[in-house]
């Protein structure tokens, strides 16, 4: 009876450790960030611009070709921390915060498309200096095809990792795992007079909640609820949860939700059509496409479907190279890392750096 007591108290004792450790690296996924910015030295920088508009930004200096990174909905230049020591072998890094994000200007007449590329494509020309390959995520990705297709001569190719081309056009929209997950819920809780903190909304009403924990997500929003409560100048974390299902939250403290009422109206594109850009694209450019995923109830799980990608590559023709990854997770410079690595080294052997 001695042994099994033991073997018990070892076995429940080893699974408390393990457990602590668990939350621990949950509840300390940014240390990981941090340690690689150090790693590539990056600095963090400001310029404003000659109408007054502030683009905070990273930088990884050296005497390589200019990269310029720029990030998606909801996130902010260090989401690119654990790409930026591998990139920075081939890259002279510049990694934005898109207005409405970050430390850059927070001005809701800002958060048009055309209004953010057209300022990127002054600092471009301007701080850059010189002949840069422009790499974007998500809307950043539609941005980043703007700068490309009406950058001028210091556009050298363009890197769209996983647009959500044409959905946030309308096509599809409604439908979509972005409209339900992130920009309904952000449109109801602007409108709801924010009882309760984002991040406990966001729980109670996120698209993938409802597909794969929903009678857990009450008791999950209640809890960060109540850790918003404890600590309201903090970002909610949840340390029994994987830092993939809620980190994005510490970006949202510097992020202005009325860049999200952009997206849910649509209006975001400014009266822009995605085909044009696409088509005015003149540059090598690399389409990196997350695996195409649909629920069981018709939800499309990714930024854009195979024949969306198919018909944005298309406009862009013969300079564009789509590829795609095996799953269809969004965030493919964290996801895919090396994956991402190679979509955007291989513009060095193609285009205005090839020898």
């Amino acid at each position: 009876m001695e042994i099994v007591v033991i073997t018990v108290l070892a076995v429940a004792g080893t699974a408390v450790a393990a457990f602590r450790f668990y939350w621990y690296r949950n509840i300390h996924w940014y240390d990981k960030y941090e340690q690689a910015l150090q790693e590539a030295g990056a600095e963090e920088k400001q310029v404003q611009l000659p109408n007054g508009n502030i683009i905070n930004y990273g930088e990884v200096v050296n005497d390589n070709p200019p990269l310029l990174l720029i990030h998606g909905q909801m996130s902010i230049w260090e989401d690119y921390a654990l790409v930026l020591p591998r990139l920075s072998q081939n890259w002279h890094i510049y990694a934005v915060d898109v207005y409405g994000h970050g430390e850059s200007s927070h001005d809701e007449s800002l958060y048009y498309l055309d209004t953010n590329g057209d300022d990127l494509i002054w600092f471009i020309d301007n701080v850059i200096g010189e002949s840069a390959v422009i790499a974007g995520h998500s809307n950043g990705a539609i941005t980043a095809a703007y700068i490309g297709a009406y950058g001028g001569r210091n556009i050298a190719g363009v890197v769209l990792e996983d647009p959500p081309i044409f959905s946030t056009e309308g096509e599809g929209w409604e439908q979509s795992f972005a409209y339900l997950d992130t920009y309904k819920p952000l449109h109801d809780w602007n409108q709801s007079g924010r009882a309760e903190c984002w991040e406990a909304y966001y729980l109670r009403h996120c698209c993938w909640g409802k597909l794969f924990m929903a009678g857990a997500m009450p008791w999950i929003a209640d809890y960060a609820e109540r850790q918003h409560q404890k600590h309201p100048d903090q970002a909610v974390r949840i340390g029994f949860l994987p830092s993939l299902m809620w980190y994005v939250f510490e970006y949202a403290r510097n992020y202005d939700f009325t860049y999200g009422e952009r997206f849910y109206d649509l209006s975001w594109n400014h009266g822009l059509a995605h085909r044009e850009i696409l088509s005015a694209i003149e540059v090598p450019c690399v389409y990196i496409h997350a695996k195409e995923a649909v629920s069981g109830n018709g939800i499309y799980l990714c930024a854009a479907s195979r024949e969306q990608a198919e018909r944005a590559a298309a406009c862009i023709g013969e300079n564009c190279r789509l590829t795609e990854t095996d799953t269809s997770d969004h965030v493919i410079h964290t996801v895919h890392s090396q994956f991402y690595v190679d979509a955007i080294n291989s513009l060095q052997k193609w285009g205005t750096y090839a020898e």
